[in-house]
């Protein structure tokens, strides 16, 4: 509990800071609104976030709450209808084979899910090699448009024990982090979250619901600069 209360202050230092920075390098009083308002969303989708989900959520509630608290630019929308476009027609394939499903949810922020048939053995934290080209291609769209933060999310299924499927499911996150940071894309840009069992998205019960389950998360959050 002291390790993610401590994980949960670093977070929330980190976001005052950034949100200090945008308030101090303008006296324009839009600008320091959608600072302020920037911070206080960062800060409550953080607590939020660690309030809900102990295994990590924080640093996802901070960032989605950033964006719903008015750090977003006018031209953000535009910004990521664009890079929604290019995620849609440089993984077509992968979409049709139902490998990767690409969604737009609220505040502009994009959440790419990838099934374990695509990424993962079972049991394992190793990139399938299959999973190589639709990463270079995510990889590249990412560094197309860096005003962006990146959340990778790990979920495993219920198979084994819940401390060992959240062990599971961060070093899945961490391995797709650290493949994207190897085809250029910026560490400071992305944080990770394994939250093993808890999500499931189907039963548990049967061979498909636990396929289902076993899944990596990308959420693409527009940052106070995006469209600007």
């Amino acid at each position: 509990m002291k390790y993610k209360l401590s994980v949960l202050f670093l977070v929330l230092g980190f976001v005052v800071s950034l949100a200090g920075c945008a308030t101090n390098t303008t006296h324009e009083n839009t600008k320091k609104g959608a600072g302020i308002g920037a911070l206080v969303g960062a800060v409550s989708g953080a607590i939020i976030g660690y309030q809900n989900d102990h295994s990590g959520g924080a640093l996802r509630g901070a960032l989605i709450g950033g964006a719903a608290g008015g750090a977003l630019g006018a031209g953000a929308g535009a910004y990521m209808d664009k890079q929604q476009t290019e995620f849609e027609q440089e993984l077509a394939n992968e979409r049709a084979q139902h490998q990767i499903e690409i969604e737009r949810q609220q505040n502009e922020i994009l959440k790419l899910t990838m099934s374990s048939e695509v990424s993962f053995d079972f049991n394992a934290a190793t990139i399938k090699s299959s999973f190589h080209s639709p990463l270079n291609k995510i990889a590249g769209i990412m560094n197309r448009y860096p005003q962006t933060q990146i959340v990778v999310v790990g979920h495993t299924d219920s198979v084994g024990s819940e401390q060992y499927n959240l062990d599971l499911s961060l070093r899945r996150a961490n391995a797709v982090a650290d493949y994207l940071i190897m085809r250029g894309v910026m560490s400071s840009r992305i944080g990770t979250e394994g939250h093993g069992e808890i999500e499931p998205v189907a039963s548990n019960a049967t061979v498909a619901g636990r396929a289902q389950n076993r899944r990596v998360e990308i959420f693409v959050v527009p940052n106070e600069n995006a469209g600007r």
